[in-house]
């Protein structure tokens, strides 16, 4: 579940949803609280998964010409 609010970023770019979600998946997981690892490392291990392909596909739409008319993917 997205927990990403437009009045909580000042900041207005592309992929910035996603990005703060994926960043507090990786924070809140059993990886980094439990095992101490450092979030690249159960990034690696493939933990939040669907939310890094979410950020992959994001900003692989920014690059996309064809995103003028179809719109970026993500939120």
């Amino acid at each position: 579940m997205p927990k990403y609010y437009e009045e909580k970023e000042d900041d207005q770019r592309p992929c910035a949803g996603v990005k703060e979600d994926l960043k507090n998946c990786l924070l809140q997981s059993d990886c980094v609280l439990q095992e101490g690892k450092n979030p690249k490392e159960c990034l690696k291990e493939g933990h939040c998964k669907a939310l890094q392909v979410s950020f992959f596909e994001c900003k692989r739409s920014i690059l996309d010409t064809r995103a003028r008319f179809r719109g970026r993917k993500g939120y």
